[in-house]
């Protein structure tokens, strides 16, 4: 079974207290845990310790990022926490610099990760609807994916060598919620990603 490190990057807002945030990193907790992988939580609204995090990442054999969507893209303060984290582990903990070398200074930019082999998964909250996406007759998004809104957290994580499972997202979540299908799909979605036990057995 797998380590798992699920991240709950959701930043608090007297309109968006982060119930929902909230509730899919418990159950995501409870359903892994129930099929034999071990778990472990941050909250980035509590704060975090640099040097536990780089060994957070490096225990895990998967990384759940739970946060919402603001503005395009994640928190302020889970972006804090990249900016003070992800620097830190440039040394070796995360990344080699960036995989280029003095002899070939122009090649291979983004290829000095040093965790291979690991996966992550992203898991959003919008405001925005589904229908919003995919579509190019729509406004903003242009016929964009939500990957495509994304696309700088695949980057991310993509810097450190790891591999994308495929992403979740909550739609519409403050307009029109659809709590308990949410939660269903969740559930289906996290036993077909990340396969436990009860499920290989």
């Amino acid at each position: 079974m797998s380590n798992i490190l699920i991240i709950n990057a959701h930043h608090y807002y007297p309109f968006a207290e982060g119930k929902l945030n909230g509730s899919l990193v418990q159950m995501a907790d409870e359903l892994l845990t129930a099929d034999g992988h071990q778990t472990r939580i941050v909250e980035v609204d509590k704060g975090w310790d640099v040097d536990q995090e780089l060994e957070n990442h490096q225990w895990a054999d998967i990384i759940l990022l739970q946060t919402p969507v603001n503005w395009m893209g994640v928190p302020w303060s889970f972006k804090k926490y990249m900016d003070e984290v992800y620097t830190a582990g440039m040394g070796g903990a995360l990344c080699n610099g960036d995989g280029r070398t003095e002899e070939a200074p122009k090649a291979n930019y983004g290829n000095g990760g040093t965790l291979q082999g690991k996966k992550y998964l992203l898991s959003l909250t919008f405001n925005a609807p589904e229908e919003a996406f995919n579509n190019p007759d729509e406004y903003l998004f242009r016929g964009g994916s939500v990957d495509d809104l994304l696309f700088p957290m695949h980057m991310n994580f993509r810097f450190f060598g790891m591999e994308a499972l495929n992403t979740f997202a909550c739609y519409d979540v403050m307009k029109n919620p659809q709590v308990e299908q949410d939660f269903e799909r969740f559930k289906a979605h996290l036993q077909a990603q990340i396969p436990g036990e009860r499920s290989t057995s």
